[in-house]
């Protein structure tokens, strides 16, 4: 294979060729998504390192650097419709991108639950995790051996439609996932706001505030962009390979690209690691910042008072 070739973009399929899209990719539109997406990537990870929320970089970062992948395929394609690599690479990160965005809604969710009182939900905070993100992960694989199937039939000339088939299942199982977590969580805000804890399961009540508010709201409207998406998709690969859909650019633009978008940008600017943390968090945090390299540890309040006792 010659891999020079494949990564000079100026290089023309035969003439014959035709584009495997349907359409040629606007050339600009590529441009503004590639670039959104790199700005909302940089500033996850300086985001999961500032408030050490880890588990961000394995989510909404992993959704970034897919997506990005994605858009410069996309942007490689509005050079040269006719090349498979670039449709392969595309079609495989952008089904694939939001799903570990999905799974940080998830991992939130949890947090959220732990904060206002667990008695509340049908399903404990470990639960969430349990079962929501092996569902995700499960959706990730089909739809990765989907594209992964496609994308060798593209290259090979093949019929597409059995990896189209295969995604679309990893697709129907995303929505339907989406579908019971928001139902969980649902019950959970309504029994919560009329204070009804689940029969049997005490709970503390914890309070509501503007930052659990907000951070309450970041996650219902992303996950209601991110299950538009999911509907979309479905929708697309439903109506084949050469249905109008999927020749369809702009519905690609505004029902995939423009939701994954806002979803992702709605958690860089209402982000679990600021709006979660507590005053004790910052607190630490500050007294660690003041303590230079020649200042003494801070020493909890308990073990100095057990010094003085001895």
């Amino acid at each position: 294979m010659d891999l020079g070739g494949l990564l000079d973009i100026s290089r023309r399929a035969d003439d014959s060729d035709t584009s495997f899209y349907g359409y040629v990719p606007d050339r600009a539109t590529a441009i503004v998504f590639l670039v959104l997406f790199s700005i909302s990537t940089v500033a996850h990870i300086g985001q999961a390192v500032t408030y050490r929320t880890w588990w961000m970089l394995g989510t909404a970062v992993l959704c970034g650097l897919l997506e990005i992948l994605g858009w410069v395929a996309r942007l490689w394609s509005s050079y040269n419709p006719g090349l498979d690599v670039p449709y392969e690479m595309q079609l495989t990160c952008t089904i694939l991108g939001p799903t570990p965005l999905l799974a940080a809604n998830f991992v939130i969710m949890e947090h959220l639950i732990n904060r206002l009182g667990s008695g509340y939900s049908r399903l404990t905070p470990k639960w969430y995790i349990i079962l929501f993100c092996c569902c995700d992960i499960l959706s990730l694989v089909v739809q990765a051996i989907g594209g992964g199937s496609a994308a060798d039939a593209v290259s090979t000339d093949g019929d597409p439609e059995k990896g189209g088939h295969i995604m679309l299942g990893g697709i129907v199982f995303q929505m339907v996932t989406i579908t019971v977590y928001a139902l969980c969580a649902t019950e959970f805000f309504f029994r919560y706001f009329s204070d009804k804890p689940i029969p049997g399961r005490g709970s503390t009540r914890g309070h509501l505030t503007l930052k659990l508010k907000l951070l309450s709201g970041a996650v219902v409207f992303s996950t209601v962009l991110l299950f538009i998406r999911a509907v979309y998709r479905t929708i697309e690969l439903a109506d084949g390979w050469t249905g109008r859909i999927i020749e369809t650019e702009v519905y690609f633009n505004v029902l995939d690209g423009a939701m994954v978008i806002v979803a992702i940008y709605t958690v860089n600017i209402l982000h679990p690691g600021l709006l979660l943390r507590t005053k004790a968090e910052k607190d630490l945090d500050t007294e660690m910042t003041n303590v230079g390299p020649s200042s003494p540890m801070p020493v909890p309040a308990s073990s100095s008072n057990t010094t003085l006792a001895l």
